[in-house]
């Protein structure tokens, strides 16, 4: 594949460790918050038993949120070490939850190289950032890649996203929000697989991974 620009080691982890701070700050300050709730003497009851249960909500959300986050970004594992899709697909789907979007989770369960996984995960999280109000998401493989189709009621491409995946953003322009789809992009190069992001019919956007010089001979 074409090398393209990259941020400085530096950089790329500060702004990983942000993007993990926001994934899971929500849950833990409603952990924090049900405490609170709890230690007040002026709460009856009802009120505690009631923050009892926020607290343990919060808790399995971020517990959820940690566990999918030390795949997709975090190292899990040695180096060359392989995961079972079959634990990663639980893993992702107590991530997505039930409340707002469905997972579909049609990969062969099966031993695969981590980077393998961690880029099937951060597609995952590409085609999330499509559904605003919510739907269902299908993840499977396309030979020696990836799909992850996601539909829903006004499913959308978000430009930004697109450009930082195609590697036409200034870097000096990457957030915490921004930070992921330029690390799926990484992480696709690194297997060799690139990445494309685009509308799949009504209300559909699809996110695939193919071998770079496949994909380049399609195009």
């Amino acid at each position: 594949m074409t090398d393209f620009t990259r941020l400085s080691d530096l950089d790329l982890s500060a702004l990983l460790c942000s993007r993990v701070c926001h994934d899971v700050i929500s849950p833990v300050g409603a952990i924090a918050n049900g405490l609170e709730l709890m230690d007040d003497p002026e709460n009856d009851q009802e009120t505690k038993v009631a923050a009892l249960d926020m607290v343990r909500r919060a808790a399995n959300v971020a517990t959820a949120k940690l566990k999918f986050c030390r795949i997709a970004f975090g190292a899990s594992g040695s180096a060359g070490a392989h995961i079972d899709m079959g634990e990663a697909g639980e893993i992702a789907k107590a991530f997505v939850g039930d409340e707002k979007i469905k997972l579909e989770w049609q990969v062969p369960r099966e031993n695969r190289p981590k980077q393998e996984v961690k880029l099937l995960l951060n597609m995952l999280l590409l085609a999330i950032e499509g559904l605003p109000r919510g739907g269902v998401i299908t993840a499977a493989t396309e030979g020696a890649g990836f799909s992850v189709r996601a539909q829903g009621d006004r499913a959308k491409l978000k430009e930004a996203m697109v450009s930082v995946l195609e590697g036409s953003t200034d870097l000096s322009n990457l957030d915490a929000r921004l930070i992921q789809p330029y690390y799926a992009r990484i992480l696709g190069e690194a297997l060799d697989l690139k990445l494309v992001m685009a509308v799949d019919g009504e209300n559909a956007i699809l996110v695939t991974a193919k071998n770079a010089a496949a994909a380049h001979a399609a195009a």
